[in-house]
């Protein structure tokens, strides 16, 4: 069941009619049910996993917090990390490594035989593991009490809206709304909508419209490409992959807001940052988030010196990396963004007073687009199929002196200016309200504005849904996350 599918807003809106009906701790139990059910329905074998990672967590978080012995206390975190990443290492990382070290291997005529697993990936299991291991690091940390009831537990393991593909919720922030009824006003109604109708927008809109145009870009031979139609593929990628993230986490947001609860904001107008630092502050939060607090800081952040701290960023971003997927791609692309990490930071205090309330509005936009051509650089390493198409790709678009002669290519020409004028037509009018909305520093600005401009917008949104579907549906890109 994918969100913006008739049989997913079925199942909610059964789901729904109950829970409105329901005290809250039976709400609980009913939550729990939905979204084991949720889950099975992409693979019932995969619910095992997350059975034995509730279980697990859950158990050893109460033996952690009741013991004193300090090395104790440490060996039964360590073994819920071990287990929880260990379940990543072989459905995630076994087949991708396995077959690299036998080719590495056979190119040094050493003959080694290894089995290939060829398991399809748990759907979401980056997102559930990550959570559960936060949970029992912060109980070790003594950063929040264990939790008395499973069935509460197991809620905050598996919370379909967010189960999938996030936001990594921190126990601290979700676990306290199980505990405690939930009184739903309108409030929370008018902004579950909002969140609903301009995630479905940007996932059907523009970024399963985007999507049709960078398959084509990315599957074509390169000699059938200029360095204009690479250009105006990783534009719509950027606004592909972002429309389809924040388009998940939004709709996430909304349906936890009818039932009460309030989910963290995963993206907060991420192409508006000007450094890669402030970049991180608004994209994939959650991840983010989390790799700061239980990776970087505890690698020693930056407090042990400017090469330990250049280390420690460079270590944080490649795992990062790796988080999305087993493939040197990934690995480059985390690369990447330690380095800009790293070459940014001497200029971060600076940078930090140009996004100030009243900045330099001029160097302000010159900082953002410069930004967002890194980022870009970036997503292009994320999406394409290999290194060297990456690497391809990107000569081709400093070096092809031809991008706007019709008489060298009028196929590529029109290829290019076809796919500028979709990502314009369709992402032009995001890109618009977001501005607006970064300008008045509130992310829901829209629900304070006249009920009359609220209702275009919104007539808006239904319409171009209406009218301009896809030709081909896209299952989110992070479920393979």
């Amino acid at each position: 069941m994918v969100f913006n599918s008739y049989l997913f807003w079925a199942f909610f809106a059964l789901v729904y009619a109950i829970y409105r009906a329901l005290p809250y701790r039976r709400q609980n139990v009913l939550l729990l049910l939905a979204s084991y059910v949720f889950y099975g329905a992409w693979d019932w074998r995969f619910l095992s996993l997350i059975w034995i990672s509730t279980a697990l967590d859950y158990f050893v978080a109460l033996a952690v917090h009741s013991k004193r012995n300090i090395r104790l206390r440490k060996a039964l975190v360590s073994l819920s990390v071990l287990i929880n990443l260990g379940f990543l290492a072989v459905f995630k990382y076994y087949d991708f490594f396995a077959n690299e070290l036998l080719g590495l291997l056979a190119e040094m005529n050493i003959p080694v035989s290894l089995s290939m697993m060829n398991i399809a990936l748990p759907v979401g299991i980056s997102f559930y593991t990550f959570q559960t291991m936060s949970y029992t690091i912060d109980v070790y940390r003594h950063k929040c009490e264990p939790a008395e009831h499973f069935v509460d537990f197991a809620l905050y393991v598996c919370f379909f809206p967010q189960l999938v593909a996030g936001p990594i919720e921190r126990y601290s922030h979700l676990m306290p709304q199980f505990q405690k009824p939930r009184c739903i006003q309108g409030s929370d109604l008018s902004e579950g909508f909002y969140h609903v109708l301009i995630g479905l927008f940007k996932k059907v809109v523009i970024a399963d419209n985007m999507a049709t145009f960078v398959d084509v870009v990315f599957d074509a031979p390169l000699s059938q490409l200029s360095g204009f139609v690479c250009l105006v593929g990783v534009y719509a990628f950027a606004f592909q992959i972002y429309c389809d993230f924040s388009g998940y986490s939004s709709i996430a947001q909304g349906v936890a807001k009818f039932m009460g609860f309030d989910l963290m904001y995963n993206f907060h107008m991420p192409y508006f940052a000007v450094s890669p630092s402030d970049f991180w502050h608004r994209w994939h939060i959650s991840l983010s988030t989390w790799l700061r607090d239980y990776l970087y800081i505890p690698l020693g952040g930056n407090r042990k010196g400017a090469l330990r701290t250049y280390l420690n960023l460079m270590v944080t971003m490649v795992l990062g990396g790796l988080w999305h997927g087993a493939g040197w791609t990934y690995l480059a692309w985390g690369l990447f963004h330690g380095s800009l990490l790293c070459a940014y930071r001497p200029f971060e205090r600076k940078l930090q007073s140009s996004n100030s309330p009243n900045p330099n509005k001029f160097v302000n936009g010159l900082l953002v687009v410069l930004m967002f051509h890194l980022v870009c650089i970036g997503w292009l390493l994320f999406r394409a199929n290999s290194i060297g198409q990456a690497c391809d790709m990107f000569r081709l678009i400093l070096t092809d002196a031809s991008w706007f002669e019709i008489a060298h290519s009028p196929e590529r020409f029109a290829m290019a200016w076809t796919g500028l004028g979709e990502l314009a037509f369709f992402a032009g009018p995001l890109i618009l309200l977001e501005l607006w909305t970064e300008t008045k520093k509130n992310m829901l600005q829209l629900l304070y504005v006249h009920w009359v401009i609220r209702a275009i917008v919104y007539a808006y949104f239904l319409l171009m849904m209406l009218f301009f579907p896809p030709v081909n549906e896209h299952v989110f890109i992070y479920f393979q996350f």
